[in-house]
């Protein structure tokens, strides 16, 4: 990475608990009090991906590109696993992750912060 790059990368780093917590909030906002309804969860979905990948924006991290990704299933007691592949920097690029539960359903949220050079 070239200096100034890394000066600039120091200044502004991805906040990752910061972000796991901003993640949290909207979850248990959001969804606390609903029951899984398979129609509904578009809509959930990007309204929770819109309103996390927002409030990261007001973090005011200029250098990274900002992606979200949120998965809503019915909780139905079977197991799940969740993964993502892509090309990384694990100086500079990271992730935050946290997820929500309740007695109908469940969700992940995964939110990016890709280093822009």
């Amino acid at each position: 990475m070239h200096t100034r790059a890394f000066d600039s990368y120091l200044e502004c780093r991805f906040p990752v608990k910061k972000i796991e917590e901003i993640i949290k909030s909207i979850l248990e906002t959001r969804l606390s009090n609903h029951i899984y309804a398979s129609d509904q969860c578009p809509t959930w979905t990007k309204d929770i991906s819109d309103e996390v990948k927002n409030q990261i924006k007001d973090l005011k991290l200029n250098r990274y590109k900002i992606v979200v990704q949120t998965l809503i299933g019915e909780k139905r007691g079977q197991g799940i696993r969740f993964g993502t592949r892509s090309f990384w920097d694990n100086n500079t690029d990271f992730s935050a992750t946290n997820s929500f539960l309740n007695e109908s359903l469940y969700a992940c949220v995964v939110a990016y912060g890709i280093w822009t050079y």
